[in-house]
């Protein structure tokens, strides 16, 4: 596990030089406490290249409170023994001081898009999260970066960032890994009781509401999954949008054919973000 700059450059080089000519590069970006959503990103990457480096960085820009930060979980010697297992090349696990030295002041910014849906609840969440993606994205200078879709903001902003810098990256994206119950599979999952887990798998069959309702149109679509939350206390509701994934803005009532209908809440004292691809006709 590599914690330096210097230290990534170099082991880098050699992973490239051991892979052979044109060889290909594929970055993970993780703020760790591995899960097996990460596995199929890390699949993927192995898919896509020759050379898998994979980043474990538990970002302080992306957390509204220092206690939030300290509270996140962390598993670092879990954490390398299954990418060990996987066959990662590279395990790039830098300190906060190592990737956000004292006095460095320069960020990215997401823009007005940054400050919608998570940005809204969470204003300072987007501009930290491209921040250190942009580091990485130049420290590694990968061929392809791999994220996965439980995200879509996250994977829209990141996108647009690397068509903006001109950073000539490919970009691939996996599919949400769920649990039994449709959860996206995370940390925070793990993290509930039965009561509350019990409620969360309530904003998946929200979204297949949506788009059981698409034919009706985009408000049908929202009324139908809010209904499915309906009479569930546990479950306090921050947004539930449908969205043009080519702006990631709200569609109007008679936008027609793909879209996303997005969803945040907390349960149990935990934030869960989903989304689900729908079609309206």
């Amino acid at each position: 596990m590599i914690t330096t700059i210097d230290g990534l450059r170099t082991r880098l080089a050699e992973a490239r030089v051991a892979a052979g000519e044109g060889a290909r590069v594929a970055l993970v970006s993780t703020i760790g406490s591995l899960h097996d959503g990460h596995i199929d990103l890390i699949h993927t990457a192995r898919e896509t290249a020759d050379v898998v480096v994979v980043s474990l960085f538990v970002n302080p820009l992306r957390f509204a409170t220092v206690a939030e930060f300290d509270a996140y979980p962390r598993t670092p010697d879990e954490d390398e023994a299954l990418l060990d297992s996987l066959g990662v090349d590279v395990v790039f696990a830098p300190t906060r001081d190592e990737l956000l030295p004292p006095g460095s002041g320069t960020k990215v910014s997401a823009g007005d898009l940054g400050l919608r849906y998570e940005g809204r609840s969470r204003p300072f969440y987007f501009d930290g999260l491209l921040t250190v993606e942009a580091k990485l994205l130049n420290l590694v200078r990968p061929d392809v970066a791999v994220y996965g879709l439980r995200d879509r903001q996250r994977v829209f902003l990141v996108k647009r960032m690397i068509r903006d810098l001109f950073v000539g990256v490919e970009v691939v994206e996996v599919e949400t890994v769920r649990g039994d119950d449709g959860l996206p599979v995370s940390t925070r999952v793990g993290m509930l009781d039965d009561a509350d887990l019990a409620a969360a798998a309530k904003l998946p069959q929200a979204l297949d509401a949506a788009a059981s309702n698409a034919d009706r149109g985009v408000d049908a679509c929202i009324a139908a999954a809010q209904s499915a939350l309906m009479g569930e206390p546990r479950i306090a509701l921050d947004y539930l949008s449908v969205v043009d994934p080519e702006t990631f803005l709200p569609v109007d009532e008679g936008h027609e054919g793909r879209a996303i209908a997005l969803i945040a809440a907390t349960v149990g004292g935990h934030r869960f973000v989903d989304n689900a691809e729908i079609y309206i006709h």
